[in-house]
């Protein structure tokens, strides 16, 4: 299915001069930041909407100024005492998608959006930044946090959604958490719910390099509940009551399945051990949908269920772009602009990121990507980014997803 957003490029943006310790700048929680991005296509606004204090915190302990992926936006935290550089996270959001859309030429309308950092141990300042498709910033904001704050919301502490552990790191203080989270099953389908996360589990680890690097994921589910069973489908006029809200016909497209809340979706996770999310909507009708660093969805209930999961989780978790093409209208990508995604390139710079591969024999330059059919390049003729019926991720991609495996979990020099 298109997506009109751009995910990154597995290439270090911001290499700290000194590697900072976690504990000499922050407390084992969890700050989360919900802001609401506000505009159309000409003014874009950024809100601060609330802040919220979780507890432990189950990101990155190293490498806590650096970027793996440079991302549609970024967050920087900056401590107020000696003004450095203390944190740094890159994502990608659906605002940014419907602002290439035709509603953002004539309609202003609000997204919630969530991100989690490190809690301070003292004043912080906080930069959100937002870019457009040439990698200029098109808003930033600057707020100050003090983690003594008594409107900081604390949530997860009683009350934590139910959640079981279904595969194990062989090292839970340096591995990758993901939660898959349930919609639209009700509290009579939750073993149907696990059935499925096993079954997704099962798909990601058959592809590399998940498959070798297994041991490093810490993989629960947490079984949120639904008043009503399946998804709502705007088209043909029916609307469920479930825990996330999703729908169908995300920006008028079909096979766009998204969630717009949010808020709703890290409280259900409040308390739980989470970073990446992946939420499984119990609905045989076909689509998914996946945002850089911040969750992706896969329907369950067909046999294209695996290959989706595995494809959104591409985007979501590794920051990969759509191999595809539709056509060449309302490009995304620009000759003088490389893309910030690992498995795409307009050869904008001499470099080229896979370039290692092309030496060895193991992958091109093969025109056609990102939905557009000339001016985007990819590193193989198929892959699991471009087609549901391709097994495998191709070269570019596993050397890109093992990259930031390793980024995440491997001890830093």
């Amino acid at each position: 299915m298109k997506k009109i957003f751009i995910i990154s490029a597995l290439l270090l943006s911001s290499i700290s001069i000194y590697a900072q310790r976690f504990e000499d700048y922050f407390e084992d929680r969890t700050l989360r930041l919900d802001y609401t991005f506000a505009g159309d296509d000409v003014l874009l606004q950024i809100y601060v909407d609330e802040l919220v204090s979780l507890p432990h915190w189950y990101g990155r302990r190293e490498r806590l100024s650096e970027l793996p992926l440079r991302g549609n936006g970024q967050i920087t935290v900056r401590s107020k005492t000696d003004s450095v550089v203390i944190y740094r996270h890159a994502f990608s959001t659906l605002f940014q998608e419907w602002l290439a859309t035709d509603e953002a030429k004539h309609t202003q309308k609000s997204f919630e959006n969530v991100f989690l950092v490190p809690f301070p141990k003292a004043p912080v300042e906080i930069k959100v930044e937002l870019f457009d498709y040439h990698k200029e910033v098109v808003n930033s904001l600057t707020h100050t946090v003090d983690p003594k704050d008594i409107l900081i919301r604390k949530a997860g502490e009683r009350n934590v959604t139910p959640y079981d552990v279904l595969h194990q790191a062989s090292d839970t203080s340096r591995c990758i958490r993901i939660a898959f989270v349930a919609e639209g099953y009700t509290s009579d389908e939750m073993d149907h719910y696990l059935d499925d996360c096993r079954k997704a589990i099962g798909s990601l680890f058959n592809h590399e390099p998940f498959k070798s690097l297994q041991h490093r994921f810490q993989i629960i589910a947490v079984k949120s509940t639904s008043e009503e069973s399946g998804t709502s489908e705007p088209a043909k006029g029916i609307w469920k009551n479930t825990a996330l809200g999703s729908h169908f016909d995300t920006f008028y497209s079909d096979r766009y399945l998204t969630t717009l809340h949010l808020k709703r979706l890290h409280d259900l996770l409040a308390g739980t051990p989470y970073e990446h999310i992946i939420i499984l909507v119990n609905t045989d009708h076909y689509g998914g949908g996946g945002i850089y660093n911040s969750y992706n969805l896969s329907f369950t209930g067909g046999e294209k269920f695996l290959p989706v999961v595995v494809h959104e989780f591409g985007h979501s978790f590794g920051g990969l772009g759509d191999e595809y093409a539709y056509g060449d209208d309302d490009p995304m990508y620009f000759s003088d602009t490389e893309p910030w995604e690992p498995n795409l390139t307009t050869k904008a710079t001499a470099f080229i990121k896979w370039e290692n591969l092309i030496k060895e024999g193991k992958a091109g330059l093969v025109e056609g990507g990102g939905y557009l059919k000339k001016g985007v390049w990819r590193g193989c003729e198929n892959c699991r980014m471009r087609t549901n019926e391709e097994p495998e991720f191709c070269a570019v991609c596993q050397q890109a997803l093992k990259e930031l495996i390793n980024f995440y979990t491997e001890k830093s020099e």
